[in-house]
């Protein structure tokens, strides 16, 4: 019997070709995606590594919780304390370190190191072991900076340049005093770092003499755990806490390991969608094999072979085709990891250098899934061949499936579908955290409750195309019986690509009607021509409104500040705004009361309201971060937006309570609206500021959907994989079509079907094929689209179901494309038939 199986193998290259294809693509998939994310996690847990070889143990502040209606402050690391911990036992060298944003321009004005990467800091003294000089030297005074190397090279600095950056909005116009080397992460990641003289960083950082970290390195022969416990001993509990530097490198690289093992999930998750698409594709191509092979195994049968022998002859096959498959996926996503790393790298990404990590799980992983994979999908129609008499196989009475096996499926198929259908309604009345698994359960039964019942839905959707079909005349009237013909096999070639188009409907239904919510909701909330923020999200400085508040063509403007504090005993973030002018920059609706902002007046939305038991009218105490405590009265309720929510008071209230205030974001409007030259004027004002954003209405709801777009397009790319192994299925299943129908394709050209009506039938069987799939995953992904937005609608107000018809009638388009090119080759094969010989063949 395994010779049998190989010979079978051996004599079906051809036929199991598109299998070998579909299962290598989702290896290829999948251990493509383990080289790659196994890749840069393993770099950058080394890069990080490297970085703390001058850290021992990390002093940091310790946290203190808020109690009553007192704000804890976060304890601070002062010069005495860096000079305790120097002189502890054990200790070498201590470092006070201090860090924060620092935006860096290129020459051409341009943020060097994209929004969150760009970081500055201190170097210690005129030799800072942390970050050896390469050229020039130490900086000194507030008019050096050193810059790292790799930013140096990309902007094209070197040392005596006059560089711009920008610490918290203010333009700082310093000389590079040097050029250093760093195997800082954010900078391997191409990010930037600038670092000032320790007093000069503790100033712009907002430090006030202090530290964000002490640095302690060991004395020879000291251990991190003792050097550790010296410090514990001699360091107050309740302002410090210690962490070896190996706990730290340990951290990191668990941090690192999560970051990328989220990458990972989400590549799999297509990876297993493709490989799930491919399971169609290997049951359809075993089904059909068997199917040829009946009397050979019937043969079988009656001399002697069991019925698990035969099911196990075609596991064997079955084996040796996921084998291959397996083993070129390998190779194949061993290129493909090695093309991610280079691909990030030419979009602007930068990794750490580092060696392609093949583990010996990616090379299991991969074996076992194209195996497993293989084999699961050809069990089915292994053990159905396995269980026809030999006597009826000869006589092919076996070749129609029963009205009784056609009922028990549609049952099961009607019950399954209806059951999804059911949780996912029940989804929609959950709040959107709860909801997620009961709504994925859902969908996947839904989907292989539609699968069961494909075979029953295929007859009234692909007779609804016969209309068309008798414009092609004898071709078109063939092609639609063969759609038909044999349902089953017509579902899952038809399933395969549901699936893919599926997804791509549903992400498409909700980008569009999150992105019109997006829309409306910068547009309905305020009144304000532009909004004014840091680059990175970091807080602004005041001075920044203050200059703007001066720009030509100003008429309001208004912080819109964060500060914590305290009410009944829990924490609360006030919103500071200037209550003169925040009613002509907002269009928020009120529910109750007057929309009053001034003195101890404040406005307060719906859901903190609610929560307060407060109305227009309430008064309430609230405890500032300075400690002092202050009756406030509630002048209005509001409904709260995406942008505005919580508490607003007026900053001539808030600012007496604040040591360093500063501004989230900044509102302006002008005398002539957002226009070009109004938008110049406020860059002008701010002394081309690379690391301000200055966005208007259009600017702040693209700047929202970019992130869904971007992702959205990424999936996009993700899913093609699905659509193109759905494609090899159409393919596959026409070629063996076009084999099993040999002896009827050279009867239909003896009675005068010419070569172009044999092509035509057989590109129009697949076209209808590929259309039925398009319409049954263009209307599950509607259904799946609006479902998820019952969810997002509960936390976006402005959220509203929006077809995509023009979308949707595109990806149609893509499925009867699909159709036409996958049955070029089948097409071309079965024109190509002797017609004697095809007439001779059983």
């Amino acid at each position: 019997m395994f010779r049998t199986a190989l010979r079978n193998v051996l004599a079906h290259k051809a036929r199991l070709l598109m299998t070998v294809l579909a299962v290598m693509l989702g290896v290829a998939f999948v251990s493509g995606t383990l080289v790659f994310t196994n890749t840069i996690s393993e770099a950058y847990q080394k890069s990080s590594a490297k970085g703390l070889d001058q850290v021992d143990v990390a002093i940091r502040p310790e946290g203190r919780a808020s109690h009553g209606d007192t704000l804890a402050k976060q304890p601070r690391l002062t010069p005495a304390l860096l000079d305790k911990a120097a002189k502890a036992p054990g200790a070498g060298t201590a470092i006070g370190v201090v860090s924060g944003f620092t935006a860096i321009a290129d020459k051409d004005g341009k943020l060097i190191g994209g929004d969150f990467q760009s970081q500055g800091g201190n170097y210690w003294g005129t030799e800072d072991p942390r970050y050896p000089i390469v050229d020039g030297h130490a900086p000194q005074g507030q008019d050096e900076v050193l810059i790292d190397s790799e930013t140096a090279k990309r902007a094209g600095y070197k040392v005596g340049d006059t560089v711009r950056l920008s610490i918290d909005g203010p333009v700082l116009t310093p000389k590079v005093a040097g050029v250093f080397t760093t195997d800082d992460g954010n900078v391997a990641a191409g990010g930037s770092l600038a670092l000032f003289d320790t007093a000069t960083a503790q100033r712009l950082f907002h430090k006030d003499g202090s530290y964000d970290e002490i640095d302690v390195k060991a004395a020879s022969g000291t251990s991190q755990i003792a050097l550790r416990n010296a410090l514990d001993e001699i360091l107050p509990k309740d302002v410090a806490s210690t962490t070896t530097g190996k706990q730290l490198a340990d951290d990191q690289a668990q941090q690192i390991a999560a970051a990328t093992r989220d990458l990972r999930t989400g590549l799999l998750v297509f990876a297993g969608i493709a490989l799930f698409v491919g399971t169609f594709i290997i049951a359809n191509t075993f089904t059909m094999l068997v199917a040829q092979r009946t009397k050979e195994l019937a043969l079988l049968r009656a001399v002697g072979a069991s019925r698990r022998q035969v099911t196990r002859s075609v596991l064997i096959e079955a084996f040796v085709v996921g084998a291959v498959a397996a083993v070129t996926g390998l190779v194949a996503g061993i290129g493909i990891g090695a093309g991610l790393r280079t691909l990030v790298s030419r979009f602007g990404g930068t990794i750490p250098d580092g060696p392609l990590i093949v583990s010996p799980g990616t090379v299991a992983t991969a074996l076992v899934v194209g195996i497993l994979i293989t084999m699961l999908a050809a069990w089915l129609p292994g053990r159905r061949a396995a269980k026809i008499p030999p006597v009826a196989a000869m006589g092919s009475l076996h070749a129609k499936a029963t009205a009784k096996s056609l009922l028990l499926r549609n049952t099961i198929g009607a019950l399954l579908a209806s059951a999804g259908v059911a949780v996912i309604l029940y989804s929609t009345t959950l709040n959107a955290s709860d909801a997620q698994g009961p709504m994925g359960l859902g969908a996947a039964i839904l989907v292989i409750g539609v699968f069961v019942l494909t075979p029953l839905l295929s007859r009234p959707l692909i007779a609804a195309a016969a209309p068309v079909l008798r414009v092609f005349g004898v071709a078109g009237k063939l092609a639609r019986q063969n759609s038909v013909r044999n349902p089953r096999r017509t579902a899952a070639t038809a399933s395969a690509l549901m699936i893919g188009l599926t997804l791509i409907t549903a992400l498409t239904v909700m980008a569009g009607s999150l992105q019109t919510a997006i829309d409306k909701m910068a547009s309905s909330a305020l009144k304000a021509d532009y909004a004014v923020t840091m680059a990175n999200g970091n807080d602004l400085s005041p001075d920044v409104e203050k200059r703007l508040k001066s720009a030509d063509g100003v008429i309001a403007t208004s912080p819109l500040r964060n500060a914590p504090s305290r009410i009944n005993g829990e924490t609360e973030f006030l919103t500071g705004v200037d209550g003169a002018t925040i009613g002509k920059l907002t269009a928020l609706t009120v529910d109750a009361g007057t929309f009053e902002v001034g003195g101890t007046r404040v406005v307060v939305d719906h859901d903190t309201a609610t929560s307060h038991h407060w109305t227009a009218g309430s008064r309430f105490t609230v405890s500032y971060e300075d400690g002092k405590r202050q009756q406030l009265t509630v002048a209005g309720v509001y409904r709260s937006t995406e942008m505005m929510r919580g508490i607003m008071l007026d900053t001539a209230t808030l600012a007496p309570h604040q040591t360093e205030p500063s501004d989230m974001q900044v509102l302006v409007k002008t005398s002539g609206g957002a226009t070009a030259s109004a938008k110049d004027a406020l860059v002008k004002a701010l002394g081309d500021n690379p690391a301000i954003r200055i966005m208007d209405k259009k600017d702040i709801s693209n700047r929202i959907g970019q992130m869904f777009t971007l992702m959205l397009n990424m999936l996009y790319g993700l899913l093609a994989m699905a659509v193109i192994v759905a494609v090899l299925g159409v393919i596959n299943t026409l070629a063996m079509s076009v084999f099993e129908r040999s002896q009827e394709i050279g009867m239909l050209r003896a009675i005068g079907l010419d070569r172009r009506g044999i092509k035509r039938m057989v590109r129009l069987e697949s076209l209808v094929i590929s259309l039925f799939g398009g319409v049954l995953g263009v209307g599950l992904g509607v259904f799946f689209g609006w479902a998820a937005g019952e969810l997002l609608g509960t936390k976006l107000a402005t959220y509203e179901l929006i077809l995509p018809w023009g979308r949707m009638a595109v990806f149609l388009l893509l499925a009867a494309t699909v159709g036409v090119l996958a049955s070029l080759w089948p097409a071309r094969r079965a024109a190509r038939l002797n017609m004697l010989t095809a007439i001779k063949s059983e």
